[in-house]
């Protein structure tokens, strides 16, 4: 019997509820959407697990990451028997379900917050992070929101000011209250009782914070900005004080303390984006004991050349610790579309490379389709970082999604006036409908690659060993016990000839065209092309990284 639990031999598939299908006419997702499309997520396409993003009351300050219950629907999307059904409706098709879980901060219209700003001595006061001036009369510190401007917000009726990470409607929790902390972890409790199978943790390492609040160095030449640019002040600091205390280790073992009560399996993953491999690794925990995994973002942030994806993906091999799953992602409600940031035509490459390395992939709703960023004009932004810092807006990646060539691509009915952001201008190509009628199209080589993962325990939980290549081709072996597998991926737009480690037999090509042909000792592959090879078992020696 295969040993490994579900979230490792998965794979994990994006859901932003906004985007995804309307059922009544508002122009925006909701829940009885994603339960409407739950064949298409388990039978057309074959994914095992879905994360659905924020669908809890909240003002939409931050488009659900305020959130103002943690324990109830939106009216938006629904209600909380929509939600028990999708959950039904998920595991009759063999679905899990991730639901998103923001800890950092909550809305400023959560009622536990209107209490904590109606007086200095309210009893959930200190269930958030309230600080006077400084005797010069300037703010706490000089921590800054990842959104733009000072990370703190003066409250007039109570004279103190508080402290929010990202927008000022989104104040931030304080979790070395025990009181706060049991309250968070009851909510977590509400929707595991209910049945979720696991939580995708908001910003995960923001949750520690240095109990000082001690300002932040400033970037010097000694330090890299890491990651994508914020456009602000926040670039010009080191984040050693605002997020990241260790002391957030000790809150994740509880944490999975708590997920370890249910049966069967529950899971986390954390947003995590820390550039330093060892301290982002350390939230796996030391044995094991914290987070299931943290999300590996590097491969969005490395230029798209082969030698430098496969230095990222030993370089993250080299740093997980003992029995520690890795993960993948390339694309998410916060980047640039893939098929745009990449170009279209690496597309292919790109959905081979994320669903045969080792580990846990997560697509992005749309991806499959090659779905383009589209450009919203800055007076028509409607995410928070785009209206504060112009050129910073993810509205282009949160587009519906396109399902047909009719109205609005199918996400709306025909007759809805308007969808909350508007569908990409190529929807009648890049939509579901156009491209299971062809059997050349991204959506068929997602399919493909979904099934033939699906039915390989190699792919799903083998192990992993660069091979040889030339340069623009990035190759390597994914082993088992049974069975051997080589995956060679050409991130040229030239033909290239490639070594193969062993004889064997072209299992899938992204050009879906070489289905059974044979490979022998070398193989041509064409521009942007990438291979899976079924080779003998004649185990040889991993070339040396």
């Amino acid at each position: 019997m295969d040993s490994h639990p579900w979230w490792q031999t998965t794979v994990i598939y994006q859901i932003y509820p906004r985007s995804f299908q309307d059922t009544t006419g508002s122009g925006v997702g909701d829940l009885p959407g994603i339960t409407r499309r739950m064949s298409y997520l388990a039978d057309t396409l074959g994914v095992g697990a879905i994360w659905i993003s924020p669908f809890y009351p909240s003002p939409m300050a931050d488009f659900g990451y305020d959130v103002a219950d943690y324990t109830d629907v939106h009216p938006m999307f629904g209600t909380l028997d929509d939600f028990d059904e999708l959950l039904t409706v998920a595991h009759s098709h063999n679905i899990k379900v991730i639901i998103d879980w923001v800890p950092n901060h909550s809305s400023d219209q959560h009622p536990w917050f209107l209490e904590s700003r109606s007086s200095r001595d309210n009893p959930k006061r200190d269930w958030y992070i309230w600080r006077d001036a400084k005797p010069d009369g300037s703010l706490p510190n000089n921590w800054q929101s990842a959104f733009g401007g000072p990370a703190w917000e003066f409250d007039e009726a109570t004279g103190q000011h508080y402290l929010h990470s990202f927008v000022a409607a989104q104040p931030d929790l304080n979790w070395r209250n025990p009181e706060l902390k049991q309250a968070m972890f009851d909510t977590v409790r509400f929707w595991l009782d209910r049945g979720i199978d696991g939580l995708r943790i908001d910003v995960a390492h923001f949750i520690g914070k240095d109990p000082e609040l001690r300002d932040n160095p400033l970037v010097t030449d000694d330090w890299e900005r890491k990651f994508k640019s914020h456009g602000s002040d926040y670039d010009g600091q080191v984040h050693l004080h605002d997020k990241g205390h260790p002391d957030a280790h000790n809150i994740f073992r509880e944490l999975r303390t708590l997920l370890d009560s249910y049966e069967p399996d529950r899971f986390a993953i954390g947003e995590i984006h820390i550039a330093d491999w060892q301290e982002w690794a350390s939230y796996y925990g030391k044995s094991g004991d914290e987070l299931h995994m943290p999300y590996n973002f590097s491969l969005i942030h490395t230029p798209w050349e082969a030698e430098s994806i496969r230095s990222k993906v030993a370089e993250l091999e080299r740093s997980l610790p003992e029995g520690a799953w890795p993960s993948y992602v390339l694309g998410n409600h916060d980047e640039t579309r893939l098929a745009a940031r990449l170009g279209p035509e690496a597309a292919g490459v790109a959905a081979m490379l994320l669903l045969t390395l080792r580990g846990t992939p997560t697509l992005y709703y749309g991806d499959e389709l090659g779905i383009l960023q589209t450009d919203i004009a800055p007076e028509d932004q409607q995410d928070p970082w785009g209206r504060n810092l112009p050129g910073a807006g993810r509205d282009g990646c949160r587009t519906p999604m396109q399902w047909d060539r009719s109205p609005h691509g199918g996400f709306s009915p025909p007759a809805t006036a308007t969808t909350w952001l508007p569908t990409t201008l190529d929807r009648e190509r890049r939509n579901v409908e156009s491209q299971l009628q062809d059997p050349a199209s991204l959506l068929a080589l997602y399919r493909a690659l979904l099934q033939y993962r699906n039915s390989s325990a190699t792919l799903q939980t083998g192990a992993y060993r660069p091979a040889d290549s030339p340069g623009g081709c990035y190759s390597y072996e994914r082993t088992s016990d049974t069975s051997r597998i080589q995956i060679a991926l050409n991130f040229a737009d030239d033909e290239l000839q490639v070594p193969l480690v062993d004889s064997g037999t072209v299992a899938l090509s992204t050009y879906l065209d070489r289905k059974g042909d044979s490979a022998i000792s070398t193989m041509t592959l064409r521009p942007n092309e990438g291979v899976i090879i079924e080779l003998g078992y004649n185990v040889t020696p991993a070339p040396a990284e």
